[in-house]
């Protein structure tokens, strides 16, 4: 986390965009068969393991990650980093009345914060042109998309070379964690690796058969991996992926799920 934090320290004083990524067991899964998801995560300048799976894994195929670095406690710590050092933040995502909630609970955490823009995520794609315009016109430092995969990664594929915000982060349902509709797991269940499951709990109907679905799926990639490994995905030629090395200092993908 902390060498998280460091690169995007860097990127606000340079001013040379860096885009974070993260990486959980739907996304291994749902990356395989969504081009457009899996291209965009490539495009990532740090890939993060938000899931404990893919730090349970990464151990498993022998090219073990330090920790998991989950997104929302990097939304955390960057909006601590604004706060502190009086940069300016874009919020884009969730519904107007989470994200209206989202915005007084961040205004009463970090109070004095700058929220240079902020916008809903339930907009349609011909909007999406107009959007990314008035966050590069609000010259914000930092851009944090609350949606889901892959609309986030999509939006920050199409768009995200030409804001001009050194740092952009996909949270995903972060902003309702924000805003108290959603709890988020205890400690205990965090380090455990369980924190899906708490989620679960919360909304057992809608849930059981994505979580039964995604979770067998990724044990069968890694059990498969094991034995047979496979190719590792690249987006062209100026990409590259690599495991259990340093971060590259150039803004190439450093690391398959990097923390």
């Amino acid at each position: 986390m902390d060498e998280v934090i460091e690169h995007c320290r860097t990127a606000l004083i340079t001013r040379r965009p860096i885009l974070l990524g993260v990486l959980n067991a739907a996304k291994v899964v749902e990356l395989r068969r969504n081009a457009a998801l899996r291209e965009s995560l490539m495009e990532c300048d740090l890939l993060l393991a938000d899931g404990q799976s893919i730090v349970w894994a990464s151990k498993l195929l022998g090219r073990p990650l330090p920790e998991r670095v989950a997104g929302i406690d990097i939304f955390s710590r960057l909006l601590l980093l604004a706060h502190k050092e009086g940069r300016s933040v874009a919020f884009l995502g969730a519904k107007p009345d989470i994200l209206a909630e989202m915005l007084r609970v961040v205004a009463r955490r970090f109070p004095g914060l700058k929220i240079a823009y902020s916008h809903h995520g339930y907009y349609e794609a011909a909007e999406a042109g107009q959007i990314a315009a008035g966050i590069r016109e609000s010259g914000a430092d930092m851009l944090f998309l609350g949606m889901t995969s892959p609309k986030k990664e999509i939006f920050l594929g199409s768009y995200g070379a030409s804001l001009g915000v050194p740092v952009m982060h996909g949270v995903g349902g972060s902003f309702d964690i924000m805003a108290g509709l959603t709890k988020r797991a205890p400690i205990a269940w965090q380090k455990c690796g369980m924190e899906w499951a708490y989620r679960l709990l919360q909304e057992p109907r809608r849930l059981w058969w994505r979580y039964l679905k995604t979770n067998t799926s990724f044990a069968q990639l890694t059990a498969r991996e094991m034995f047979h490994p496979d190719h590792p995905f690249r987006a062209g030629a100026d990409h590259r992926v690599t495991s259990g090395s340093p971060m590259l200092p150039d803004a190439q993908l450093r690391s398959i799920a990097d923390d």
